[in-house]
């Protein structure tokens, strides 16, 4: 593989210059060069990609699926680079977050409608009015959100509630599909969740937990499909994988559905055509 060394410092000034308002209230380390050291690869064809050429495929396509692993910066820094540069190249349609849940929508349509004069709003503030949900650590989510809030498109909800999600769990209730609960797919999400408590999770917790998952990539699939087109989705990777998330449910809903994956990746993991369309790798995340 061709290793390249992506300078996005030189090609960001004026963004940044632009934004540098927003960001600075969550992340001060945006404001300065963002340097990767990051390979990105066409999964289509097993070829290098610039990150321009990236993001002109991507600002081609209706709708782009964004994976990310959670603890990387990185990959929020990406994913606030990709909002701005594709909103040069085409009007924005919406943007979804997996951080943000259905119970959430009005008080960011009311903070978006209330950030239209440009104030200036305290990251504590800010967090108060998104009733944003501490799991999800501001350090990391808050450039990216606040960016998303100041743009000219909607900021959507991906998520469920967590009252729904507990009603899921209760009834375990799988969604109807022909794609999306195929057995090889439940298998594979189950072994997933089971490895993610290391193997310490009765049948009846399993059975819970797969149907929330498989309601999560559900539920995004119908907001991805609802919302203004062109749509971006920014969600954590398995619910991104072509071959097990949002993907297949999209299909199961329409079959015209196509969308693009992106998936963000560190060094040393493994992305295939199956799972993603491209795949921009970074360095493992310190632990």
């Amino acid at each position: 593989m061709i290793k390249t060394k992506l300078l996005v410092a030189g090609l960001l000034v004026s963004w940044l210059a632009g934004c540098q308002q927003h960001v600075r209230q969550s992340e001060p380390q945006l404001t300065q060069s963002l340097e990767f050291s990051s390979r990105i690869e066409s999964l289509r064809d097993n070829q290098p990609l610039s990150a321009a050429a990236l993001v002109d495929k991507l600002s081609a396509a209706p709708m782009v699926i964004v994976g990310e692993k959670h603890d990387n910066t990185d990959h929020h820094r990406i994913e606030q680079w990709l909002l701005n540069q594709m909103a040069k190249r085409r009007q924005q349609g919406s943007v979804l977050m997996e951080m943000i849940a259905s119970d959430q929508q009005e008080a960011v349509n009311q903070l978006q409608q209330g950030l239209k004069g440009e104030p200036y709003i305290r990251d504590e503030r800010l967090q108060q009015l998104l009733q944003w949900n501490k799991g999800w650590p501001w350090a990391l989510y808050g450039g990216v959100v606040t960016t998303a809030l100041h743009g000219d498109y909607p900021l959507l909800a991906a998520n469920l509630s967590a009252s729904e999600v507990k009603q899921i769990y209760q009834s375990k209730q799988l969604p109807a599909g022909e794609l999306s609960t195929r057995q090889p797919v439940l298998d594979a999400l189950s072994t997933l969740i089971v490895t993610m408590h290391g193997g310490q999770i009765d049948n009846d917790r399993l059975a819970s937990m797969l149907a929330v998952q498989q309601q999560r990539d559900r539920f995004m699939a119908q907001q991805l499909l609802a919302a203004p087109k062109p749509a971006l989705l920014i969600a954590g990777g398995y619910h991104a994988a072509r071959n097990l998330g949002v993907p297949l449910h999209l299909h199961d809903l329409d079959k015209q559905a196509r969308p693009l994956v992106l998936m963000l990746a560190e060094q040393g993991m493994k992305i295939t055509a199956d799972q993603a369309d491209y795949v921009w790798y970074v360095a493992v995340a310190a632990r």
